[in-house]
């Protein structure tokens, strides 16, 4: 795999493990407790997952006709700048269409561990795919970015749990 790309993949295991951390020994009831008819910190977790699962499966398809696809510029660096910022504040947004309006809950976090764990093993084992040629690539598209390379995507990921864990830890401190 890529060195950028490892570094990267290491970042986002040891947020997430951090995460969880957190999360370990929260009771079922806890984890899908919604208040105020907000979401639970199940469904926040399958928000999360389901976002980069259906993230990698869209860069997998890309990746296949990586030469025909153009690279990313000056305009993606910015728009991720612009991403970054956003993923930053605390705004809400409304998550996209295509992820539905609930999200997937889980059991308990044990559960969730086990489909984001998949998930994880799902995104590295893309990730040792991709040529170092295609690094800057348009191969990940993102409702408000638009499309961006493989680096983006990763990056966007983290920013997406950074904006998500305070919903998350609010919940968890009741």
């Amino acid at each position: 795999m890529n060195t950028q790309l490892e570094n990267l993949w290491q970042s986002l295991e040891t947020q997430r493990a951090a995460l969880l951390a957190q999360l370990s020994g929260v009771a079922a009831d806890q984890f899908n407790h919604r208040k105020n008819n907000k979401w639970s910190m199940s469904q926040i977790l399958g928000h999360v997952i389901q976002a980069e699962q259906m993230s990698v499966g869209y860069m997998a398809k890309k990746i296949n006709a990586i030469g025909e696809v153009d690279n990313t510029g000056l305009w993606g660096e910015f728009m991720l700048g612009v991403l970054i910022v956003s993923q930053r504040l605390p705004l809400k947004y409304k998550a996209p269409k295509n992820l539905g309006d609930q999200p997937p809950a889980y059991a308990d976090v044990a559960a969730a561990q086990q489909d984001w764990d998949q998930a994880r093993l799902s995104l590295r084992q893309f990730l040792e795919t991709v040529p170092n040629s295609g690094l800057s690539k348009k191969i990940y598209r993102h409702p408000v970015m638009g499309r961006c390379n493989v680096v983006h995507a990763l990056k966007f990921f983290r920013e997406h749990l950074i904006h998500h864990k305070p919903q998350i830890l609010r919940q968890l401190k009741g």
